[in-house]
């Protein structure tokens, strides 16, 4: 009654309830009766399934899509939405985002034994470039073994003196201490190659006394427990460089480069090689790419291949020091090279970002060679 005068009211109206263009009538308990929403606009759709998406759940609606499990009532947006690989980031107080796996760690480069024969555990900043410090041992001395990582554990698998060893053990990350014997390989051996998926440890390959084994080992993370034979190389070999993408596991020496899938077991199957061919070097891994870096010959190449395409790798710099027989590491930004033959203590870093030469940004507590690394 804009204009103070009380206008005339259609009774007509009060009758025409519930119906089109009609009024709305609360039921008896005070609620609007049940009607179509489909003219409703401006509101974002939610998914609801009894179970978490996968990053393999593609969205329609791209990134902002709300999915809700109706099973734990947890709530997840997909911030990242890239066919077969999204990323869902829970929004509740739930901590368990749905992210593709990735192999490099944020905080701390590891180095386990090595030669002269000893059981130290060094432990190096990602953060901070420095020098390593001596945080605990294995369970026994030795070299020649190789390294696997876990979400919170280290292990280091195999090894020498003669005669070879088959011990897994395993230390933590989280907390600086001694290693503990929680396994054995299916066959003792040295000079293997280490692969980390997500859920399990690899050995590739190796030296079985005098002969080159073609042997992939498999090792669960959750357990403390033997590893198991799943698969074969294609080719028997040793002095391997081991990459690990979200997907597949690497095993690249000489002329040969040979990948294994982590989630079904199987034989491996030769897909590239090297610029140079080579053996005894370390093994690095971004997100996309995998690295060789130095080895028996031609010791300062730093190689570069990617997981999306098989193929030959490509010479994208060099490390400072020419060197073998040392210790790889990937952060999420950095490949790492420490320790390797002619002696040293070097620890090298070069950036997955840009292709380019290593520099050298601290030193292990001592020379080492015949090592083998591991990151957190």
């Amino acid at each position: 009654m804009s204009d103070g005068t009380l206008q005339t009211l259609d009774v007509t109206m009060l009758d025409d309830v519930n119906n089109a263009s009609g009024l709305i009538q609360l039921d008896s308990n005070a609620k609007i009766p049940a009607c179509s929403g489909a003219a409703i606009t401006g509101l974002s759709a939610v998914t609801k399934n009894a179970s978490d998406p996968a990053i393999a759940t593609n969205p329609s609606g791209g990134v902002g899509t709300v999915w809700q499990n109706t099973t734990s009532g947890e709530m997840f947006i997909c911030t990242d939405a890239t066919a077969g690989a999204n990323v869902w980031t829970n929004v509740g107080a739930g901590t368990d985002d749905v992210a593709p796996w990735y192999y490099g760690g944020t905080q701390y480069g590891y180095q386990t034994g090595g030669h002269p024969n000893t059981d130290v555990i060094h432990k190096f900043s990602f953060t901070t470039d420095g020098n390593a410090t001596d945080i605990g041992n294995l369970t026994i001395a030795r070299h020649a073994l190789t390294g696997q990582s876990g979400d919170s554990y280290g292990y280091s698998c195999g090894g020498k003196p003669d005669p070879d060893r088959d011990r897994i053990d395993k230390f933590s990350f989280t907390t600086d201490g001694d290693a503990t014997d929680v396994g054995n390989m299916s066959v003792a051996r040295s000079y293997a190659a280490g692969n980390s998926y997500q859920t399990h440890g690899y050995c590739s390959g190796g030296i079985a006394g005098a002969g080159a084994l073609d042997i992939i080992d498999k090792f669960p993370f959750a357990s403390d427990t033997n590893s198991v034979d799943v698969g074969n190389l294609s080719t028997a070999k040793q002095y391997g460089f081991g990459q690990s993408s979200p997907t597949h596991g690497y095993c690249t020496t000489d002329a040969v480069m040979d990948k294994f899938s982590f989630t079904s077991d199987g034989n491996a199957s030769d897909v590239g090689a090297l610029s140079v061919s080579r053996n005894n070097g370390a093994g690095q891994s971004s997100e996309t790419y995998g690295y060789c870096s130095g080895g028996s010959s031609s010791g300062d190449v730093i190689d570069k291949f990617p997981f999306a395409a098989d193929g030959t790798a490509t010479d994208v710099g060099n490390l400072t020091v020419s060197r073998g027989r040392s210790s790889g590491q990937s952060s999420r930004t950095y490949g790492y090279v420490a320790g390797g033959e002619p002696v040293t203590n070097v620890i090298d870093k070069f950036a997955y970002a840009s292709d380019g030469n290593a520099t050298d940004v601290g030193n292990l507590t001592a020379t080492r060679q015949y090592i083998t690394g591991q990151h957190y």
